[in-house]
Parts: C-alpha cells; sequence; structure tokens
C-alpha cells in the first residue's frame, strides 16, 4: 500500500466508509492539469481534464473535467504500473483515475470549452457514476 492508498483508507475510516465499496475506479487515455490565466496573466483557476483518444476523429476527447480544489489534487506517476494515478473524493463518493499520458498545460484560455465545438457537453460519456459497474478498464 502506497502513501497515498493509505491516506485514502485512513480518511474513508475517519467517515465511516468503506474503501473498497466506495472507490470508483476507472481508466482514461490522457489527464490534463490545466492552470488558466485571463488575458492580463492573473491566474484564474486550476482544472484536471480527463479525455479518451477518439480513432474515428483522431483527437484526444473529453470525458470530463473537474476543479483542482487542493494542491494534492495532482496525478501522480505509478513507477509499478508504469501510469498516473489520481484519487480524490469528487462529491460524495472517492475515485481513483488512472491515464497512461499526463500533461500539464498553462492556457490563457479554456481547453474544456474549446473542446465543446468538437464534443458537446451532452454527448460526452463522463467519468463513471456508483451503481452497476464501478471498474472501466
Amino acid at each position: 500500500m502506497n502513501i497515498l492508498e493509505l491516506s485514502l483508507t485512513v480518511a474513508v475510516s475517519l467517515v465511516g466508509l468503506d474503501p473498497v465499496e466506495n472507490l470508483v475506479h476507472e481508466r482514461v487515455d490522457l489527464i490534463e492539469l490545466n492552470h488558466c490565466y485571463d488575458e492580463s496573466g492573473k491566474h484564474v483557476f486550476d482544472q484536471l481534464i480527463f479525455y479518451d483518444w477518439s480513432p474515428t476523429s483522431r483527437v484526444y476527447q473529453v470525458l470530463a473535467w473537474r476543479l483542482v480544489k487542493r494542491p494534492s489534487h495532482v496525478p501522480q506517476y505509478d513507477v509499478q504500473r508504469d501510469d498516473f494515478v489520481l484519487t480524490w473524493q469528487d462529491g460524495p463518493i472517492f475515485r481513483r483515475v488512472r491515464a497512461t499520458t499526463f500533461r500539464e498545460t498553462w492556457t490563457q484560455h479554456d481547453p474544456e470549452l474549446v473542446a465543446r465545438a468538437n464534443l458537446p457537453k451532452e454527448n460526452r460519456r463522463g467519468l463513471l457514476t456508483p451503481g452497476a459497474n464501478t471498474w472501466r478498464q
């Protein structure tokens, strides 16, 4: 068990949830940590954008995004699995998202908004919701 898993287990124990039953696992192709700035260079927000590769369109398509609320909400490289992993509390559930690729960007536009031109928000699959399937590979 690594330090991230231990921290999650402790946090979940404190609120009385079973970490195995309430942890939603999924895999995406790319996680982007985006730092968005306004026209004058003032920091506006940080966000995580989750993408899957579309072989048809030959581009990464946005699945979902989340605002970064804590500095710990940054994907970490997992040497053993050779991928990037991010575990956090997302509203009432805990998520663990793994990606083969990670990138960090600094922009003066919102890439998630721009991506809506190619794939409207209502057509995105989104991140998993608890229920029938809590693991997506």
